[in-house]
This record gives structure tokens, C-alpha cells and sequence, in this order.
């Protein structure tokens, strides 16, 4: 944390960086991060409200919180990835902790989050779901999954400056993740061993927190509140002795 504060003003800079240059010569700039989730849910929609949407009550609403949940996993965790080999040309001339640069494009990914959360409760308003306090609990697994998506950007960016497979090998993963997530499909039908296992995935976990509290209007149990720390802590701890084992070799790969 000194060594963090130490750096702020560049911390600072590199996110500012990395959410402009994201836009950088688009017509619509920022509202890209808002149509992305909102052009994939009308095709989910259309295509799968006909098998699913007939039993599911607030059908669009329920794909909207697993859309918008993997997206910001998967822009935060293919940014973190990616974060020291881009900016190799700033730490191997300058002495500055490495992991700056994934937790800035964490938090880039995390603004985009917050502009597409705005969309979600227009959606939500619209569909007729009552606001209460319970949506404040949101803040619980939104932090969970940002410290989540720290350990994963770490886990995967220390093994893409040595292993460049690894881009490859997460794309068919991430799109592996995506049908495991129950994103346009309910578990219900499954048997209860089976739906048990679908919480061995960490994001269905996060999205189902969410479904619970906005259209369930229920608040999850301490034992889930207790998964959820569980997963954010147990990967942020992998991602931090991974990222400590491979890092006096990144200089010699970049």
C-alpha cells in the first residue's frame, strides 16, 4: 500500500490512459461501454426468451445482471492479462511496481462497469422492480469481483509475459465460463447435485448474488456472503504469490 500511494499521481495517469485510449477515434467513444452488454442482450433476448423467458419471471432483467457481470470479468481480467507486456517500454526504464498496471486497467474496467450499471437500473425501473435499501448490498459483491478480477489479472498477466499460449488458451476458456454462468438459462430444471456445482464457478455466484437481491428483493445468507469473500480472497492470494514467484523473470521475457 505505501509503494501505491508512492505512485499515485502515475496510477492516476495510467488510468486516465487506458480508459481513453479505449475510445481513441471511435464516433460514440465512451457509450461503447454500454451498448456492447445492451447489443448482446437484445440478441439474447430474441433468441432465447422463447425458450427460457416463458417461466422466468423479469427475463430480461435476469440476462441483463449475467451479462453484465461477465463482461466486466472478462474486459477486466483480458485487460489485466495483457497490462505488463503493453507497458513494458515504462517499467523495464523505470523502477515502478508492476502490478500498477493491472490494477489500473481494473479500474478501468471498473468505471465501465459503473456507466453500464446506470443502464442496468434504467432497464430495471422500466421492467417495474421496486428500488430499495437491499440494492445497496450490491456494493458487496462489486467489491468481491474487483478483488476477484485483481488475483485473475495478476494469475494471468505474470503467465502471458512467459507463456503467449495463454491468450489463446483464456479466450476458449472465458467463452467456456460464459454458458457455465446460467447467463440465459436457469438451473432449476438441473438436479440438485448439479446445482450445486454450479457454484464452484465464482461468477455464477456473483451474478446470482445479484439476481437475488434485484429481483428477488431478498438479501443472500451470511454462508453466501462468506462464498463470495471466500473466492474475491482465495484468488487475490493465488494471483499475489504467482505474481511474487514469476516477477524478477519479467525483465528478461519483455
Amino acid at each position: 500500500m505505501e509503494k501505491l500511494k508512492r505512485h499515485g499521481f502515475l496510477f492516476e495517469e495510467l488510468v486516465k490512459r487506458d480508459f481513453k485510449k479505449k475510445y481513441k477515434r471511435t464516433v460514440l467513444g465512451i457509450l461503447w461501454s454500454m451498448l456492447a452488454p445492451l447489443l448482446t442482450l437484445l440478441v439474447m433476448a430474441i433468441v432465447f426468451t422463447e425458450f427460457f423467458g416463458r417461466t422466468t419471471p423479469h427475463y430480461i432483467i435476469y440476462m441483463f445482471a449475467g451479462n453484465l457481470i461477465f463482461f466486466y470479468y472478462r474486459d477486466a481480467t483480458s485487460g489485466g492479462m495483457t497490462a505488463l507486456v503493453t507497458n513494458s517500454s515504462i517499467f523495464t526504464k523505470v523502477n515502478v511496481p508492476k502490478y500498477l498496471f493491472v490494477f489500473s486497467k481494473n479500474v478501468s474496467s471498473l468505471i465501465n462497469f459503473a456507466l453500464t450499471l446506470v443502464i442496468f437500473f434504467f432497464f430495471v425501473a422500466i421492467d417495474g422492480i421496486p428500488f430499495s435499501w437491499k440494492f445497496f448490498m450490491l456494493i458487496y459483491p462489486i467489491v468481491c469481483l474487483l478483488i476477484f478480477n485483481i488475483g485473475v489479472g495478476l494469475i494471468l498477466s505474470a503467465l502471458f509475459v512467459i507463456f503467449k499460449d495463454i491468450q489463446y488458451l483464456y479466450d476458449v476458456f472465458s467463452t467456456m465460463l460464459m454458458y457455465l454462468s446460467a447467463i440465459f438459462y436457469t438451473i432449476d430444471s438441473y438436479s440438485l447435485t448439479m446445482q450445486y456445482l454450479f457454484y464452484l464457478n465464482p461468477i455464477f455466484v456473483y451474478i446470482t448474488y445479484f439476481r437475488t437481491i434485484v429481483i428477488d428483493n431478498t438479501v443472500p445468507s451470511l454462508s453466501y456472503h462468506l462464498l463470495c469473500a471466500f473466492y474475491a480472497l482465495a484468488v487475490m492470494v493465488i494471483g499475489g504469490v504467482i505474481y511474487k514467484k514469476y516477477n524478477y523473470k519479467f525483465l528478461y521475457y519483455v
